[in-house]
């Protein structure tokens, strides 16, 4: 089943025009001792790596992982939630490019050995989310560290979902600052589902669950 070319589309208009007002979400206070609680971890997997970061956004996770990496190429599709991340205070190691997430086709044959998605894997469409880790870890040398971090849905803090369609995704309409409303893609994968997709490479698969958020963290053969 494909994949309405408007879906992906529409998200990529959405996180453009809310690229200046985006980390409002991380303000919320419900969520802070969970932020500071994978803020504080997040180096730990990342010291010492070569690391790709995939629809870095505004680069909020950025400084955090890469803070005792190697390297750190932090990538995002949108010009726009890239120029929010340029103007952080980012560890020397981090370098910002352009990249689709979905292909990767901008690294030419760069290899790394870790990866982190931080809020991305919620916006895979099901029927992309095979092909997509497979690209990835096409990506990644053999004993590399993958750490993708997401969204628990929580009722009292999360946008209600508005609809599923045949394949399975939920979606929620989200309003933005000049009163415009988009349907984004959002799903909320259970521990089992998610471990599931990662394919016959991933190893020792950790699943941490937070109350907000929930980190999924493996290595590969």
């Amino acid at each position: 089943m494909n994949v309405p070319a408007g879906v992906v589309e529409g998200m990529r208009d959405y996180y453009a025009r809310r690229a200046a007002y985006y980390e409002r979400v991380y303000l919320k206070p419900e969520r802070q001792a969970d932020l500071r609680a994978m803020e504080r971890w997040l180096p730990t997997p990342f010291a010492g790596r070569r690391v790709l970061e995939l629809a870095c956004g505004t680069g909020w996770w950025t400084p955090h992982g890469a803070r005792d990496a190697v390297s750190w190429l932090a990538t995002d599709l949108n010009p726009e939630t890239l120029a929010v991340a340029r103007n952080k205070a980012l560890p020397a190691c981090v370098r910002l490019a352009t990249a689709d997430a979905y292909t990767l086709a901008e690294l030419g044959d760069a290899h790394f050995d870790a990866a982190f998605a931080g809020c991305w894997w919620s916006h895979v469409p099901l029927q992309r989310l095979g092909t997509w880790l497979q690209t990835l870890h096409a990506r990644l040398d053999p004993g590399a560290r993958v750490v993708m971090l997401d969204n628990s849905y929580v009722q009292t803090s999360n946008t209600p979902i508005s609809r599923r369609d045949e394949a399975g995704n939920s979606y929620q309409n989200r309003s933005l600052d000049d009163g415009s409303v988009h349907e984004v893609l959002k799903n909320f994968p259970e521990r089992e589902e998610a471990i599931a997709a990662l394919g016959s490479r991933a190893r020792e698969p950790r699943w941490t669950e937070y109350t907000h958020y929930w980190v999924l963290s493996y290595e590969l053969d």
